[in-house]
């Protein structure tokens, strides 16, 4: 007779939902009563929100993570004959974004302990970028996992070589960096509401967050399609970039509740990095520096080898325990970005982490009992193998 396994939630939303499914359910009804699907009032009241609780001047909503730091680019002129440093260890939209404007993404190697871009290369990407003819005209740090990356010292290169910075916060709103909230770290800092993120939405969305009081003006216009004192002025090129009013109603709930989930997520994240110590030492976790405080999006550990990683999540998924590999492959060895001429050997940090991490289940209502399980689990495989 086979076993019954029980099996976990990687991201488990459904308990949130049961939660505050009535307040959502409320906060729904109110739009379909008033009928403003596009830019409703709660579009304008989220954004309110939204620039409180990361402390800026300005938040835009609007239709993706994705949009966001594509407006970001947008608005900053980017540009073809402009390079745009950042890390091949993320999801393609941040390097997928620079190409689309004709920029070209110029690739740092990044940190084995953080995972976030090895800021002591900076200057060497800038130095390459130049050789190829280009002109470096900004860096989009990604805050991978939730974590912030090291910004008083991309800063410090920045201004000295006049470069700007867009924070890729898709991963980490709610962190923090030396009591400074993600999304208020760069120049511009852009955040996603996918589902699946510390603060998500029930589709897409997104938010660009910035203190620029001409830069806000120039974003609003490009989300409505470049448009100018009306729908029917068109000033510039822009894109249909805006947020749905009932995926702002959401957010509005959502949030009221967020702290107490941020919360809920450090001691999640503290009780794996103490698990994981006791059971399964030889796996590493991610680094989280000294003042920082990461919003956990995701729990990412990396094994000794390859094969340790594919056997450990064969192992976890046959007892009922889902993983995930971000990221597989490189930025810059995906097919996609071919053009740039990269090749395998070009950064091996990144190149040697994709084939080594995995992230385990992860949200603020994971239990102790469920923790225990996986990562003895863990401890077992390796114990096998090793």
């Amino acid at each position: 007779m086979e076993r019954e396994v029980k099996i976990l939630e990687f991201i488990d939303l459904k308990a949130q939902q049961k939660r505050i499914r009535d307040k959502i359910e409320e906060a729904i009804k109110r739009v379909l009563d008033h009928g403003r699907y596009i830019m409703g009032p709660e579009v304008e009241e989220l954004e309110k929100v939204l620039a409180r609780y990361v402390n800026v001047k300005y938040a835009l909503t609007c239709s993706s993570g994705t949009d966001a730091l594509l407006l970001s680019l947008m608005a900053l002129n980017i540009g073809r004959g402009d390079a745009v440093i950042t890390t091949p260890f993320t999801f393609v939209a941040t390097a997928e974004v620079i190409s689309l404007l004709g920029a070209v993404p110029v690739f740092v190697d990044i940190d084995e302990d953080t995972f976030n871009m090895d800021v002591g290369l900076l200057p060497v990407c800038y130095e390459q970028a130049e050789h190829k003819g280009l002109r470096p005209k900004c860096i989009i740090p990604v805050d991978i996992f939730g974590l912030p990356c090291e910004y008083e010292r991309i800063k410090e290169f920045s201004k000295e070589k006049g470069l700007l910075v867009v924070e890729d916060a898709a991963q980490s709103f709610g962190a923090q960096y030396n009591q400074i909230r993600a999304c208020a770290l760069g120049d511009i800092g852009c955040t996603s509401f996918f589902p699946a993120k510390p603060l998500g939405c029930y589709g897409d969305g997104g938010a660009v967050f910035t203190e620029d009081d001409y830069l806000i003006e120039i974003l609003k216009s490009l989300r409505v399609h470049g448009q100018g004192r009306d729908k029917y002025e068109n000033i510039r090129i822009g894109l249909n970039g805006r947020m749905d009013t009932v995926q702002a109603a959401i957010l509005l709930e959502k949030i009221r509740i967020f702290d107490q989930e941020m919360e809920l997520r450090q001691v999640v994240a503290r009780r794996y990095v103490d698990l994981i110590s006791e059971y399964a030492p030889e796996i590493k976790t991610q680094k989280v520096p000294e003042g920082l405080r990461s919003s956990w999006a995701q729990f990412t550990v990396k094994f000794p080898s390859r094969e340790l990683r594919e056997k450990a999540q064969r192992a976890l998924k046959e007892n009922g325990v889902p993983t995930a590999v971000y990221y597989p492959v490189p930025l810059h060895l995906q097919k996609a970005f071919a053009y740039l001429g990269y090749k395998r050997g070009d950064l091996p940090v990144a190149e040697e982490t994709c084939l080594k991490v995995l992230s385990l289940p992860m949200h603020p209502y994971l239990s102790e009992e469920e923790q225990v399980r996986v990562v003895k689990l863990l401890g077992d495989i390796l114990k096998k193998s090793l």
